[in-house]
């Protein structure tokens, strides 16, 4: 078995992954989804908590089962802010960061069929709008006003599922990756049955907040409901040829 100063293991730097990773006792790499997802798949890392795309557009890893970040409605921090509506937006910036959430607006608007254009970087002020995730979706949405079109709630509103944004995923070389799995799990769910304690040593959101974010927005589960949700979106990404055509299995431990 992997020791903890051997793992390589890393985490987004985001609010949503914090019940997941902490108390990990051990280095861990903390970084942006499309970053460590780059890093994943060079093998510069063993596990990784990172984008549920990088799974689906690169099926090697094992998934430590029953952890997820997810979100059964509204999740408040993928959503694009604009201003009148959304069905009236002719252009939409991109975060560079944002893997999973960059893919699934693409599968919204096109079961919505709406077709404004997406850009690294808008020139257009008349009818902007911007993709924002995690803590930066978090501030922006308590200090600008604007209309928010939360990813979450219209994937729900679609197909009636889950979605999950991130998952742990292990490189297959990782050798015996089930005392791993298994202590990722146990560090979720000490984090989860804590959670107050984790709240409290929060430094970049109140308290009040974070509460709310994690009981009221946020799941931690990777389960049946869950795994259909993240199919559902590998059968869209396919149909908006985000995806090639293949059989998604998952390989969970």
């Amino acid at each position: 078995m992997q020791d903890r100063q051997s793992l390589r293991i890393g985490c987004v730097k985001y609010l949503n992954a914090r019940p997941l990773i902490h108390g990990w006792d051990g280095d861990v790499v903390l970084d942006h989804p499309s970053a460590l997802c780059a890093q994943l798949a060079r093998g510069d890392l063993d596990v990784a908590l990172v984008s549920s795309f990088e799974l689906l557009r690169n099926p090697i890893y094992k998934i430590v089962d029953r952890v997820s970040i997810a979100s059964d409605g509204p999740v408040y921090s993928v959503v694009v802010a604009h201003r009148g509506k959304i069905s009236e937006v002719k252009e939409i910036e991109l975060d560079p960061a944002a893997e999973t959430s960059g893919n699934l607006l693409r599968c919204l608007l096109g079961e919505l069929e709406l077709n404004p254009q997406l850009v690294s970087r808008s020139t257009s002020r008349e009818r902007f709008a911007r993709l924002l995730i995690g803590d930066q979706a978090i501030r922006f949405r308590q200090e600008q006003e604007f209309q928010f079109f939360d990813l979450g709630e219209s994937w729900n509103q679609l197909v009636g599922l889950p979605f999950v944004y991130a998952l742990w995923l292990m490189r297959p070389e990782v050798i015996d990756p089930q005392p791993i799995a298994d202590r990722l799990r146990a560090l979720r769910d000490g984090n989860l049955a804590n959670i107050d304690a984790v709240i409290s040593e929060e430094r970049d959101f109140d308290r009040a907040f974070c509460d709310r974010y994690y009981r009221e927005y946020l799941r931690f589960n990777f389960g049946e409901l869950e795994q259909q949700g993240l199919r559902k979106f590998a059968e869209l990404c396919q149909k908006h040829r985000l995806l090639p055509k293949r059989e998604i299995t998952f390989s969970v431990v």
